[in-house]
């Protein structure tokens, strides 16, 4: 018999930054992508975050009167949390409390696959859990060593865990190490091969790997949740117009916080968009927050420094847009900080825009091989179309 999906209470704090999401839903996605059951939402407004409880006193009392009447096995805050906040509100609201940063890796340790990708979680929970080393053993407050109790106080068990936590972080760290030596010296033939490469990059959800799939037939997991792939896979794609084959990358989606341990963690599966000679930005077209998520991607593209590399803006998801909000044109040039980038409007699940998507593939390809510098298609290539402003 299948046991029932724990409850847990969402809880989200506005302290008037831009892109608050006041009705939780990332988070709820989030929860439900972890096996969690949502019970209910409670949003409130703070100048600051209070420092003992995060939400202050009042606020708090209210979470475990309803988190206490829901049944509720959790409470889940869309912030990071301090070590200190999340003690003081587990022994205020009587149940275990966690923050995103936590609920993001739970579902990272659920969702990797590869050796690889398991190694990166595993360093980044390890990470995390340094910071979360509380004082929470009051039965072990201390021990001694010594026939009788005798010879001096012995290490604090917070020491204990803290020295096996590095032991651990370390081992982790080499054998990461070891298999991010693999993955150069793989890229390093590509290299030598002259192989033209492309990275999938985009916000988690947006349908990279069902587009993936399409472009190359390839089986790679995919899946209508947040993270649903984490490893980076790559294939080879032939592009009939160009007469040629290039190399293709699903990489891991990028999620608003993603935690900055995770970035450093993931960096050996980011290091396919770093060195990438074009990136496919694919986008959700039928999400009303798109343009927020994309300037999310671009902030940790700008983090691992492959904001430079050139984009072609993939907005996916053409079968869902409202007939009301449907593009005038299937392709067209945004004007973002000063530089043009083209966008296209596909559909990973009908297939409509994919041909589109392969033509401009092949032009980038040709522009990347021609010998002259400024390569640029013919002005009259039906395949382009003029500028407009988004």
């Amino acid at each position: 018999m299948t046991e029932p999906a724990p409850k847990v209470v969402l809880v989200g704090v506005d302290f008037g930054l831009p892109n608050f999401d006041a009705d939780l839903s990332e988070l709820g996605l989030l929860a439900q992508s972890a096996g969690y059951q949502v019970v209910e939402r409670i949003t409130c407004k703070r100048r600051a975050p209070d420092a003992a409880l995060f939400v202050g006193s009042g606020k708090a009392e209210e979470i475990k009167t309803i988190a206490a009447a829901l049944g509720a096995d959790e409470v889940l805050f869309d912030q990071a949390l301090s070590p200190a906040q999340q003690r003081n509100l587990e022994r205020e609201l009587e149940c275990p409390v966690n923050d995103r940063i936590l609920l993001v890796l739970e579902i990272f340790s659920q969702r990797a696959r590869s050796f690889e990708g398991k190694l990166q979680v595993e360093l980044a929970r390890l990470q995390y859990l340094t910071t979360r080393l509380v004082r929470r053993w009051s039965h072990l407050e201390r021990q001694r060593g010594g026939v009788g109790h005798r010879g001096g106080p012995g290490e604090r068990q917070i020491e204990l865990d803290r020295r096996m936590l590095n032991e651990s972080i370390k081992r982790t760290r080499e054998r990461l190490s070891k298999v991010k030596r693999q993955r150069q010296t793989q890229r390093k033939q590509r290299e030598r091969s002259g192989t033209f490469k492309v990275s999938i990059v985009g916000y988690t959800n947006a349908g990279k790997s069902s587009l993936f799939n399409a472009l190359v037939k390839a089986q790679t997991y995919a899946a209508d949740q947040l993270f649903a792939t984490l490893d980076t896979t790559t294939r080879q794609m032939y592009l009939a117009a160009a007469e040629a084959t290039i190399s293709i990358s699903d990489t891991v989606g990028f999620i608003r916080d993603l935690p900055h341990g995770l970035v450093e963690a993931f960096s050996a599966t980011l290091q396919e968009s770093v060195e990438a000679n074009l990136l496919l930005h694919v986008v959700d077209a039928a999400n009303p927050a798109s343009f927020e998520q994309i300037e999310e991607v671009r902030r940790v593209l700008r983090d691992i420094g492959a904001n430079d590399i050139e984009q072609i803006l993939v907005f996916n998801k053409l079968d869902l847009i409202e007939h009301s909000r449907s593009p005038e044109r299937m392709q067209d040039t945004l004007h973002h900080e000063g530089a043009d980038i083209t966008r296209l409007f596909v559909s990973a699940h009908t297939g409509e825009g994919l041909d589109a998507l392969r033509d401009l593939l092949a032009l980038r390809y040709q522009a990347f091989m021609a010998p002259v510098e400024g390569y640029k298609p013919a002005d009259n290539d039906p395949r382009f179309t003029p500028s407009i402003s988004p």
